[in-house]
């Protein structure tokens, strides 16, 4: 069974879907009508900007959430999927290309999700750190003897076995990285982001995002979607916007996502969208299925 799955934040590069807005009509009618909804050319900055524009939460989300869904409405017939996932900002792409919700819409909820997640990154200094080679439970079990309600530090994506991303406070971020390391990780890196997504610090972030996919419709997507908040799969409107606006403060369960995706018969996996990420991670969660890019 097929699968497609579509990245998040971090998968951006410069000239990403230039080939696609030169050569497929669709493509470029949808890049137009995207920058008119922005009310500027975010495929100035896409196509030529440079790394630190194209860094910023509130353009990059819409630039990988553009790329993502352009490249699966081009592939035509061929975007046939028995299920779809998206991780973090990717959920969004994923269901627009299942239908449940219209690109105008995404675009729209994408936008508001990035400049209240940059508002609620800029009002606390707070960052994200990769822990490789530790388990999951360790870390959680560590984040969780660092945390106070003053200073918070949580497992905020469960990536694959041996890989998991924290997100928090600055201190708190640092302390734990420091525990971490004298636990046996590989690995304890700060990351290169603005702030401490998937945590309780992006509460702002999620009131007033909440408003906005309450105001927007959701419709029964093609296909199920199997949601970061869970693992599991979703086809309700009313369900898939409860966890949509849940997905800001919680835990990206990607690990599990992919489980269960291949526990309900998903054998091939498709990552549309820039990098190459997720096929990364979905190869260390199983050799028994095979990832790649759009073909």
């Amino acid at each position: 069974m097929k699968a497609f799955v579509f990245p998040g934040q971090g998968a951006q590069f410069v000239g990403m879907g230039k080939d696609l807005y030169d050569n497929n009509p669709l493509a470029k009618e949808l890049f137009e009508k995207a920058n008119d909804i922005l009310g500027y050319r975010i495929t100035d900055i896409m196509f030529e900007g440079t790394n630190e524009e194209l860094k910023q939460t509130k353009v990059t989300q819409p630039a990988v959430f553009l790329h993502s869904v352009i490249s699966a409405l081009c592939m035509g017939d061929e975007f046939q999927p028995a299920m779809t996932a998206g991780h973090s900002l990717g959920e969004f792409s994923a269901l627009v290309a299942a239908g449940a919700l219209n690109f105008e819409d995404g675009l729209r909820l994408v936008y508001a999700r990035a400049m209240a997640m940059q508002k609620a990154c800029e009002a606390a200094p707070s960052t994200m750190a990769a822990i490789i080679g530790l388990p999951d439970d360790k870390v959680v079990e560590i984040c969780q003897e660092v945390s106070t309600d003053d200073n918070v530090v949580v497992a905020a994506n469960f990536n694959c076995p041996g890989q998991l991303v924290i997100s928090g406070n600055v201190e708190a971020i640092d302390e734990a990285c420091k525990r971490l390391k004298e636990a046996g990780a590989k690995r304890a890196l700060p990351l290169p982001v603005g702030g401490a997504f998937h945590s309780p610090l992006m509460q702002p972030a999620k009131d007033e995002l909440q408003k906005a996919i309450e105001a927007t419709e959701v419709k029964e997507p093609q296909c199920p979607i199997y949601q970061n908040v869970d693992g599991l799969p979703h086809t309700d409107p009313k369900e898939i916007k409860e966890n949509l606006i849940a997905q800001l403060t919680s835990s990206v369960r990607w690990t599990q996502c992919v489980q269960n995706m291949i526990a309900d018969g998903a054998d091939d996996f498709t990552e549309c969208g820039p990098g190459k990420a997720l096929q990364g991670m979905i190869g260390r969660i199983s050799k028994e299925v095979t990832a790649h890019g759009i073909q």
